[in-house]
């Protein structure tokens, strides 16, 4: 499986284009890549990332959803590809 980002990536998710142009001021649906962990377990790859708002907590996601492509048929109205993509900065 490739993986399009590295550390420190900034990546938004699809969602942040249902935000008004007010609300796409902030970091609302703003992250930054950690990197690519393995479950200890499982063995399943996970993405580590880190949301640029509120606690600024860390999340992880497994890698092959994090890397998935946005589920048209539910959102239509959404025209960026993949559930996360890279911000040029």
């Amino acid at each position: 499986m490739e993986n399009r980002f590295k550390s420190g990536d900034i990546v938004q998710h699809f969602k942040r284009e249902l935000l008004t142009e007010e609300e796409r001021t902030g970091n609302m649906y703003l992250y930054v890549i950690i990197g690519v962990a393995m479950h200890s377990e499982t063995c399943e790859l996970m993405m580590v990332y880190r949301p640029l708002y509120d606690d600024g907590g860390m999340y992880v996601r497994p890698l092959e959803m994090f890397l998935s492509e946005v589920d048209h048929e539910k959102y239509p109205e959404i025209t960026q590809k993949y559930r996360f993509e890279k911000v040029e900065k």
